[in-house]
Order: C-alpha cells, then sequence, then structure tokens
C-alpha cells in the first residue's frame, strides 16, 4: 500500500514538472513578446505624431490594429497637453519659452476620438504635449496559471502594459 501511494506521488509530481511549468514558461515568454510589440506600437504612434503634429483616424485604428495583432483585447488611453495660446489677460507677452507662464489645457481619449470621428485628424502644434499608455483588458494564459497555481488574487490587475510620452516639435499641417 505504502509503496503505490509513493508511486502515485511520484507520477503526479512527474506530470507537473513535464507539462505545467514548461506550459508556464512559454506563457511568460509569450507575454514578454506581446509587451515588446505594444510597447514598440506605442513608440511608433507617439514618435510619428510628434513628428508630424496631428493625429488621424488612420494612424490611431492602425495602432489599435497593431496592438490588436498579439490576441489581447487593450484599453488604450490618450491624453493631449496642448499649449494655450492666451494664458491669461495679464500677459503682455506670450511667450512659450518662458517658464511658469504656460498653460495646458487637456484633452482626454474620448474628446480625442470625438475629434477623429467628426474632423479625421487632431492638429498639434509645437510645444504641445502626448502621453499614450495602454493596458490589457483579458486575462493572459500565464496570469490564468499564476492565479491558479499561486493563489494570487488580482484579476483586474493588467499584466501587458505600455506607455510613451512626447512633446510635438512641429505644428501639424492639412
Amino acid at each position: 500500500m505504502g509503496d503505490s501511494l509513493i508511486t502515485v506521488i511520484a507520477i503526479f509530481l512527474a506530470a507537473i514538472l513535464m507539462f505545467v511549468f514548461p506550459l508556464m514558461s512559454l506563457a511568460e515568454r509569450t507575454d514578454d513578446i506581446s509587451e515588446l510589440a505594444i510597447q514598440t506600437a506605442t513608440d511608433e504612434f507617439v514618435n510619428n505624431i510628434r513628428t508630424t503634429g496631428k493625429i488621424t483616424l488612420d494612424m490611431y485604428e492602425q495602432y489599435l490594429q497593431t496592438i490588436g495583432t498579439t490576441g489581447n483585447t487593450f484599453e488604450p488611453e490618450i491624453v493631449v497637453y496642448q499649449l494655450d495660446e492666451n494664458p491669461g489677460a495679464k500677459v503682455t507677452q506670450a511667450e512659450m519659452t518662458k517658464i511658469g507662464e504656460n498653460v495646458y489645457y487637456r484633452k482626454y481619449t474620448s474628446q480625442v476620438q470625438d475629434e477623429l470621428t467628426k474632423t479625421g485628424r487632431m492638429r498639434l502644434k509645437e510645444g504641445d504635449m502626448v502621453s499614450v499608455s495602454v493596458k490589457n483588458t483579458n486575462q493572459t494564459i500565464a496570469q490564468i496559471l499564476r492565479n491558479f497555481f499561486y493563489q494570487i488574487t488580482g484579476n483586474n490587475s493588467a499584466e501587458l502594459e505600455a506607455s510613451q510620452t512626447a512633446i510635438i516639435t512641429v505644428n501639424g499641417s492639412n
């Protein structure tokens, strides 16, 4: 009886070592590759905005399509900081290089999306800033396995994240 119990435990441990841990390792690598892909896509998207001075509907849809190729679902967040050209009546010379007098107003993802759907583009000017961050909304296989084996809770924590911020270097044209 004792030998058969030890044999069953040995077979169970061997099955875990042979199948589960390699599966977890492969899932972790897949997440690493996906995170690298979304970071690269986010960097390219923000750098394209920085160098052209505009966000177009085509650029945004291409970005969403690129990050969607990883097989995960994502929630992108865009914040555009637009430099106010008239920060106050008491300022006699509005010069954007002066420290402390620059006033930015923000446009968030929903406002950017509304403008993109209405006009097809959002023009930015030199000195504006754009920040894009993205995180996954689904659970990856690695997350599911980790939660199962390690009893880690937190299903709402994002596994795949990327962010990038840049200052616009040119005025947007048509």
